[in-house]
C-alpha cells in the first residue's frame, strides 16, 4: 500500500509541475529533485522498510535463542527421566509409545507456553498503552492482530514440537535398558560430556550478544543524535501554530500581510511571551518551497536552494543564532528593500566564511532585482539532525518583484511564540483570542511545540532503540536461564563429587571457581561467535546509525565485557547455593 501511495505521489508531482505556470527562469526539473517532491516511496517506505528488517532479524533471534533454551530444558527433563524410561521399556512399552508421550507432554508445555504468552501480550499492550511513551507512534492504534497472533502460536507449536524431538532421538531407544543395572547413580555419574547442551548454550549466547551489540549501537546513535545542534535552542518553549488565510479574504498581498503583522504584534503582548514572529515553516516543519539562484555577476547557482519566508524576530523566537550581520528588520520590510539572509552552509559553500557572504548580492529571478545578503545564520537541521543540514535562503515576508509577482507574500504562515507558558491549555486559548480578535474566521492548526516537532525528528531512531531494547533484554534472560540451567545440571550430576571433596578437606571456593570457570569457557565461546555473526549482522544497520561505525569497537567491547559478567553471575549462582549446602547430605545422594 505505501508502495503504491509512493507512487501516486510521484505522480501528482509531476502532474502538478507541468500544469503550473511558473514564474520566469524558475526550473522545474531542478524544483522536483529538491526536498520538497521526494517521493514518499523512497521517504517513507525506505525509512519503514529498514527498520523492519532489523525488527524482524531481531524477533527471528529471540526465537532461536527460546527454542534453544526449550531443546536444553528439554534435554534435561529426558536427561533425569532416562532409568524411568528405561524401567518402562524393560516392562515391554514401545519406543514408538514412549516418544509418543514425551511428544504429547511438549505439546502440551507449548499450549500452556503459548496461551501464558498471548495473556502476557495483552497485558503487556495495555500498560504500554497506559505508560503512553512519545516515542511510539500512533499508539492507541496498536492492537493484537489475530493473523500475528494464530501467526506466534501456530511457530510455538512447530517449535516445540521440532525441538522436543531432540531428546527423543537421544534418551527414546533400547540403550536405555543397561542403566537398569547401574541405577540413577550410573547415570548421575556419567562424564559423557553433553555437547548438545553445552552447543545450544553456545549458540543463546552468540544470539544474544548479536541482539546486545545492535541495542547498544542503537544507543550511541541516539547519544550522537542528541549531541548535534540543531539550530534552534529550548524548543520545549516555543509554540508553533500554522496560520493560513482563506480563500473567502481578499486576494490583496498587502492587506494578508498588514493582518499578519497584527496577529503578530497582539500575539507578542501576551503576558509571559518573549518574542512571537512567523514564517513560511518552523524549523522543522514539512512546508518546503526552492529553486536555483543567481549570483553576481549574473552567474547561476548549480544547486537547489530551500527557500523560506520570514517576519522579522523569526530567528530570535526560534533561537536560531546570528553568525555574521543581522537578521530583518521592519525597516527592510517597510521600505521594501530588496534583502536576504542565508545559512552559514551556503555562505561557506559559496563565499568560505560567514563575514564574506554579507554585502553579496543574489537573485532567485534572471529578471529580478539584486538582493543584498545582510545576514548568515546557523545551520538549521531541517530534515532531522541524522542527515546534514540544507541550505536555506530566508526571504522577507513581503517583497516586491519576486519570482514574476508584483508583491509576494505568502497566505499560509507558521505562528511561533516563545514563552515560558508554552504547552499549557490558557496559553493557547490566549494566542486563538488573539488571532481571532484580527479576524475570526481565521483556522488555526498543527498546535505543538518546537520540542514535539524535534522529538518526531528523531522517532525512528528511537522506536528501534526502543524495540531493540526490549528485545535484546528478553535475549539475555533467555541466555542466562539457560547458562544457568546447564550449570545447575552439572553440579546436581556432581552433588556426590562435591560432598566427597568436601569432606575431604577441599575449600568451597575452589569448588565455585571450577563451576564459574565451565559457565565462562561456554560464555567466551559464545561471545567469540556472536562478534563474528554481528560483524556481518549489523551491516543492515547501516542505514539508521548516525555518528558511528557498525564495527565500534568501543560498543563491542563494552557488550562482550558486559556479557561475559552476567554469564559469571549464572554460573555462580547454582554452584554457590549446591556447595552451601550440607555435606553429609551430598554424600548420602545416589
Amino acid at each position: 500500500t505505501l508502495e503504491q501511495a509512493g507512487a501516486d505521489v510521484a505522480r501528482l508531482n509531476e502532474i502538478w509541475l507541468d500544469a503550473w505556470p511558473s514564474p520566469p527562469g524558475f526550473d522545474k526539473q531542478a524544483f522536483a529533485k529538491s526536498a520538497a517532491v521526494r517521493p514518499l516511496k523512497h521517504d517513507v517506505v525506505g525509512d519503514i522498510g529498514h527498520v523492519l528488517w532489523i525488527l524482524m532479524g531481531m524477533t527471528g533471534l529471540i526465537l532461536l535463542i527460546a527454542c534453544a533454551n526449550v531443546a536444553n530444558l528439554l534435554s534435561l527433563r529426558a536427561e533425569g527421566r532416562r532409568q524411568e524410561l528405561a524401567v518402562r521399556a524393560a516392562l515391554g512399552a514401545a519406543s514408538q509409545r514412549i516418544a509418543r508421550q514425551l511428544l504429547v507432554e511438549s505439546l502440551l508445555l507449548a499450549l500452556l507456553g503459548g496461551g501464558a504468552g498471548v495473556g502476557l501480550t495483552f497485558v503487556a499492550l495495555r500498560v504500554l498503552i497506559a505508560l503512553g511513551p512519545a516515542n511510539l507512534p500512533r499508539l492507541h492504534e496498536i492492537t493484537v492482530d489475530p493473523v500475528v497472533l494464530s501467526f506466534a502460536l501456530i511457530i510455538s507449536l512447530v517449535s516445540s514440537l521440532v525441538f522436543g524431538l531432540i531428546p527423543l532421538l537421544r534418551h527414546v531407544s533400547p540403550q536405555l535398558v543397561p542403566l537398569l543395572r547401574g541405577g540413577e547413580r550410573s547415570s548421575s555419574g556419567s562424564r559423557e560430556p553433553p555437547r548438545s547442551r553445552h552447543t545450544l548454550v553456545v549458540v543463546q549466547v552468540s544470539l544474544t550478544l548479536v541482539l546486545l551489540v545492535g541495542a547498544g549501537l542503537m544507543v550511541r546513535t541516539f547519544l550522537s543524535l542528541r549531541a548535534v545542534h540543531p539550530g534552534f535552542t529550548r524548543p520545549d518553549q516555543v509554540q508553533l501554530l500554522r496560520l493560513t488565510m482563506p480563500k473567502t479574504l481578499p486576494d490583496d498581498p498587502e492587506r494578508v500581510f498588514r493582518m499578519q503583522r497584527n496577529i503578530q504584534e497582539r500575539v507578542a503582548h501576551i503576558p509571559g511571551v518573549a518574542a512571537a514572529s512567523l514564517g513560511s515553516a518552523a524549523p522543522m516543519e514539512p512546508y518546503i518551497s526552492a529553486n536555483r539562484i543567481f549570483l553576481e555577476p549574473g552567474e547561476r547557482d548549480g544547486q537547489t536552494r530551500r527557500f523560506k519566508f520570514v517576519f522579522p524576530g523569526y530567528f530570535a523566537t526560534g533561537g536560531t543564532s546570528i553568525v555574521a550581520g543581522r537578521e530583518f528588520a521592519w525597516t527592510d520590510i517597510d521600505r521594501r528593500r530588496p534583502v536576504a539572509v542565508i545559512s552559514a552552509n551556503m555562505a561557506r559553500e559559496l563565499w568560505r566564511e560567514p563575514a564574506a557572504a554579507v554585502g553579496q548580492r543574489i537573485r532567485e529571478n534572471p529578471e529580478g532585482p539584486w538582493r543584498e545578503i545582510i545576514g548568515v545564520v546557523r545551520d538549521v537541521f531541517d530534515d532531522g539532525v541524522h542527515a546534514p543540514a540544507p541550505v536555506i535562503v530566508y526571504w522577507p515576508a513581503l517583497m516586491e518583484n519576486f519570482e514574476g509577482d508584483r508583491i509576494r507574500v505568502r497566505r499560509a504562515m507558521t505562528l511561533a511564540i516563545r514563552s515560558s507558558r508554552t504547552g499549557t491549555e490558557g496559553f493557547l486559548e490566549d494566542i486563538e483570542q488573539a488571532v481571532w480578535a484580527v479576524n475570526t474566521s481565521l483556522p488555526l492548526s498543527r498546535r505543538e511545540t518546537l520540542e514535539t516537532v524535534y522529538e518526531r525528528s528523531l522517532a525512528r531512531t528511537s522506536f528501534t532503540l526502543v524495540m531493540l531494547a526490549i528485545g535484546s533484554a528478553m535475549a539475555l534472560l533467555l541466555g542466562l536461564v539457560g547458562i544457568y540451567s546447564v550449570i545447575a545440571c552439572a553440579v546436581t550430576q556432581r552433588t556426590r563429587e562435591i560432598g566427597i571433596r568436601l569432606a575431604l578437606g577441599a575449600q568451597p571456593q575452589e569448588l565455585r571457581r571450577l563451576f564459574v570457570r565451565h559457565g565462562l569457557m561456554l560464555g567466551l565461546m559464545g561471545v567469540v561467535a556472536g562478534l563474528a555473526v554481528a560483524v556481518a549482522a549489523t551491516r543492515i544497520m547501516s542505514s539508521v546509525l548516525f555518528g558511528i561505525s557498525p564495527l565500534d569497537p568501543t560498543t563491542y567491547c563494552v557488550v562482550s565485557g558486559a556479557l561475559m559478567v552476567a554469564v559469571g553471575i549464572a554460573s555462580y549462582l547454582p554452584a554457590h547455593t549446591a556447595i552451601t549446602g550440607d555435606a553429609v547430605k551430598a554424600l548420602r545422594t545416589q
